[in-house]
């Protein structure tokens, strides 16, 4: 069955493509939110290599989560973060960028009909916030963040799941879950941004979405046979939070879709952030009398990158500090109260990229300044006796919390009734590696 499955997918996506210049024609009638592009070379060099740096972070992540299980997973964990950049990427040509920027269906959702296979997404418009850069590399730069958002997520049910459940879990989370928050979030008729809610970079899109999905995935599959297991590599971890750091610079400073002194702001933001953030998880563990760990240094870091990225264009440098530590203080008594006996998030997915957007999203509404940002305007930060900002923060968090959490349930149910979800446990203890792939270290 699933061998007729996956011939037609190839052969549709093969006909759409081929034959695409008989039914998607480009319209010289500029849509919705679509405008006339205003070139500008050095926006459109800086948007370039910020989405390859965003790219980048998903192998990264793949290092990153690869060297943490145990040896005889570290293929199929790496390879399903670098699934994610083929599979979505061809969804997204297909319906994702209509269904995130799309013409507005109530604020909820993009109408994909009118970008169906990039149509109107061309290299001679522009997206109406982002006028000085083509349509077509906007669009592109959006593309990565949806390809890392399921990547994250597979920490949580590492080491127990079916490769094939996992790819179509993934394009379904896309579909349902990723494409209206997105929408939400980031398109001027978005429900969100009518709201004034403020995601510089990703905090509810990405890193919230990811780790209630994570925490929804751990419950449903269950725990692993086996739950304590040595880390295969270190030196992975190292050099995936080194590729993480790295790309996150384009992930944050790309966001302001321009070569820009907001963009040399949220760099400064993004990196001491991760800095302080690093520092705080690895004095913290040694004050709770554990030994400072790369393990730790390295998880540290992400948490201080993920806490910063709704914030990177709204907040100071020392205020980029202050999130970092706290971000870092609150993930680390995260992990180490997690219920990890009844609930097995095996890369503590919720705890560091969940928690840690939670907490960056609602630190925003505390510091977010209209010196650093005017978009911010009166609503500032709680700091500065405005608590208007923190009660939108606060609100969509909640909303977004509940809708991420039950609708990934969900899914997860739905796919598992498609297809299992989990391997048999002949197999997990063998490893998925060989199991899945036929391959091994």
């Amino acid at each position: 069955m699933r061998k007729i499955v996956l011939s037609v997918i190839l052969i549709t996506v093969l006909g759409l493509t081929f034959f695409s210049n008989y039914f998607v024609v480009e319209s010289a009638k500029l849509g919705a939110h679509i405008v006339e592009l205003k070139l500008d070379t050095g926006d459109t060099a800086w948007m370039i290599v910020a989405s390859a740096l965003v790219l980048i972070m998903t192998p990264g992540l793949g290092f990153f989560y690869g060297g943490m299980v145990g040896k005889k997973n570290v293929i199929s964990t790496m390879l399903q973060s670098f699934m994610a950049m083929v599979i979505v990427t061809v969804l997204w040509v297909l319906v994702g960028f209509g269904l995130c920027f799309g013409p507005s269906i109530g604020g909820i959702i993009g109408d994909p009909s009118a970008n169906l296979l990039f149509n109107g997404v061309s290299a001679t418009t522009a997206w109406e916030l982002a006028p000085t850069i083509p349509l077509l590399l906007f669009a592109f730069f959006q593309a990565k963040f949806a390809i890392i958002t399921p990547a994250l997520i597979t920490g949580a049910f590492a080491e127990r799941v079916r490769f094939w459940a996992y790819l179509l879990f993934m394009v379904l989370f896309i579909l349902i879950i990723y494409a209206p928050l997105c929408h939400m979030t980031w398109h001027p008729d978005g429900l969100f941004f009518k709201m004034g809610v403020l995601d510089f970079a990703g905090g509810t899109v990405v890193h919230m979405s990811a780790g209630w999905a994570a925490l929804a995935g751990a419950i449903f599959l269950g725990k692993r046979k086996v739950q304590k297991v040595n880390p295969a590599r270190i030196t992975y971890v190292l050099l995936g939070t080194g590729l993480l750091w790295f790309g996150w610079f384009g992930f944050n400073a790309g966001s302001a879709v321009g070569a820009s002194g907001l963009a040399a702001q949220a760099l400064g933001t993004t990196t001491v952030a991760a800095a302080a953030a690093a520092m705080a998880w690895v004095f913290l563990d040694k004050i709770m009398g554990h030994k400072l760990s790369a393990m730790g240094a390295c998880i540290g870091a992400v948490v201080g990158l993920v806490a910063i990225t709704p914030a990177a264009g709204f907040v100071s440098i020392p205020h980029a500090i202050t999130i970092g530590i706290i971000a870092s203080i609150i993930s680390n008594f995260m992990v180490m109260k997690f219920p990890k006996g009844k609930i097995d998030d095996a890369l503590d997915v919720f705890a560091c990229h969940g928690v840690g957007g939670m907490v960056g999203m609602l630190l925003t509404g505390v510091f977010a300044s209209k010196a650093i940002n005017p978009i911010v305007g009166d609503n500032q930060g709680l700091i500065f006796g405005d608590a208007t900002l923190f009660l939108i923060q606060l609100k969509a968090l909640v909303l977004v919390s509940i809708f991420a959490f039950s609708a990934s349930y969900a899914l997860f149910f739905i796919v598992n009734k498609i297809t299992p979800l989990r391997v048999s446990e002949d197999k997990e203890e063998l490893g998925l590696d060989i199991t899945q792939h036929g391959e091994f270290l």
